[in-house]
Formats: C-alpha cells, sequence, structure tokens
C-alpha cells in the first residue's frame, strides 16, 4: 500500500526557487507539482516540450504566457497545452505560493524522462 501524502503539505513560502516534485512516472505518464514562490521563466525563455502538457493551479495565481497572447490562472483554472508549443510563466504570486499539478503525457519523451 503507498502511502498517503497531501499535494499541500511540505510547501516552503519563502523558497528561492521553484520546486518539482515528481509524484508519478510510468506508462507514458508524468505527474508532478510544482511550487512556485514568485518564480517566472527567463526573459526570452520558452517551453517547447516534446509531450502534451495538462496543468491545473490549485494554489496561488500565475500568467502563462503564449506566443499570441497571456492567460492569467485563479486556482482551479486548467489548460492543455500541446506538445510544442511554445510558452513560459510570465508570473507567479510573490505573496502566496502558487501551486500547479502538471501532466505530461504522449508525443516524443513518452517514456517520462524530464527534459
Amino acid at each position: 500500500m503507498s502511502a498517503l501524502t497531501n499535494l499541500f503539505s511540505d510547501i516552503d513560502a519563502t523558497a528561492q526557487e521553484e520546486r518539482f516534485e515528481q509524484l508519478v512516472a510510468q506508462q507514458g505518464v508524468l505527474i508532478e507539482r510544482i511550487v512556485s514562490t514568485g518564480q517566472a521563466s527567463p526573459d526570452g525563455f520558452w517551453y517547447d516540450d516534446p509531450r502534451d502538457e495538462w496543468v491545473v493551479l490549485l494554489a496561488g495565481a500565475a500568467e502563462l504566457e503564449f506566443e499570441t497572447h497571456r492567460v492569467r490562472m485563479k486556482p482551479g483554472d486548467h489548460v492543455q497545452i500541446r506538445a510544442h508549443r511554445r510558452h513560459r510563466v510570465a508570473w507567479t504570486d510573490p505573496q502566496a505560493p502558487t501551486v500547479w499539478l502538471a501532466v505530461y503525457f504522449g508525443g516524443q519523451g513518452a517514456s517520462c524522462v524530464l527534459p
């Protein structure tokens, strides 16, 4: 039997770097918890993942930037990002931790090896 864990436990609200925690990696699926504390993607940096990604914002606030527009996210908002759709994290709330759940699947790299 697996140990019970909580997505909101062990969150360091003063962390200087984003925290990525792999929760599940099997059969072409990777699920990870991401905790941001005011971080954003570096200027000029774009994610271009070979896998589809579904992301839900569980706590905090964030803004995703795509090449043509930005999307402001609040708890409960979710979006599917197709493989190779360039995107970046433009902003996360510096006042409270932003907790994401990201699910990567399909496409090249479906073996769940992080890029």
